[in-house]
């Protein structure tokens, strides 16, 4: 059972993966319209949620790569619903992308979610492979507001932002050779710890435009962001971020970019001037 499949082969991240992995493949996209151009890949269409055409999907996959589906307050259901069809269509291994600290008491809110899914995968009886990914270096711009100011209760805790880049050549290293890979979790961090500070004054010396952190408090965040009419799991999420960022829970540098790749993590500095 050498077929693979990609999840997620529309996004940004599975269709990274989906050109680079150059084996037996079939891209799972929700829309066949989005599914990328990928000479030799089959595609097949479903919806994480609809267990019966996820199980078609997955028939004959030995291993599958599961991106988290997109961030909802059933998120959580969408994935058992996915590991369910995974182990009823014979899958033998599934790597998931997680995120740094998953817990049942992560500051994030949405890094529960991931914990709640790593455990369920857990207890499929499943081998896995855990990528957790920390906050990606590629969203770091969007962070800056109109103004020229990232806002946010981060105060001067840090994190050790990571390249899609590099995220997309680790899960294509692990899937090369899952079996190497079975029952590890890997965090992926990029090379070094920034402050939100030093995000600021990183993009301003790379757009030469004048970008400044401004440390907000939990009632400030809450207040600039209530104008979006976001529900409020949506917001918790977004100050969450921040907060977790001010508790040190994505600070950690590890060398798993690097190990699975051969290269280095990218640092945000150079990730920008492409």
């Amino acid at each position: 059972m050498n077929l693979i499949v990609v999840t997620g082969a529309s996004g940004r991240l599975g269709g990274r993966v989906a050109r680079q992995y150059e084996g037996s493949k079939r891209l799972l996209v929700r829309d066949a319209a989005r599914a990328p151009e990928v000479a030799g890949a089959e595609v097949a269409v479903a919806e994480y949620r609809d267990r019966a055409a996820v199980t078609r999907a997955l028939d004959g996959a030995g291993t599958v790569l599961m991106v988290s589906a997109a961030e909802t307050p059933d998120r959580v259901d969408e994935h058992r619903s996915f590991v369910d069809a995974a182990v009823a269509a014979g899958v033998e291994h599934l790597v998931y992308t997680s995120f740094v600290g998953a817990a049942p008491d992560a500051t994030f809110t949405l890094a529960r979610d991931h914990w709640a899914t790593e455990e369920h995968i857990r207890r499929s009886g499943l081998a896995f492979t855990f990528l957790r990914d920390n906050l990606y270096a590629d969203f770091m711009p969007l962070l800056v507001g109109e103004d020229g100011v990232i806002r946010g209760p981060a105060a001067d805790g840090r994190a050790a932002v990571v390249a899609q880049d590099d995220i997309a050549d680790a899960i294509t290293a692990v899937l090369r050779a899952p079996g190497e890979h079975a029952g590890r979790t890997y965090d992926l961090t990029g090379p070094a710890a920034l402050s939100l500070t030093d995000v600021a004054a990183t993009i301003s010396a790379s757009t030469g435009r004048a970008v400044r952190f401004h440390d907000e408090s939990i009632e400030e965040a809450y207040a600039s962001r209530a104008s979006f009419g976001a529900p409020s799991w949506q917001v918790d999420a977004w100050v969450s971020t921040y907060t977790a960022i001010a508790a040190g829970e994505l600070a950690e540098v590890t060398t798993a970019v690097e190990d699975l790749t051969g290269h280095p993590a990218t640092p945000l500095a150079k990730l920008l001037e492409t």
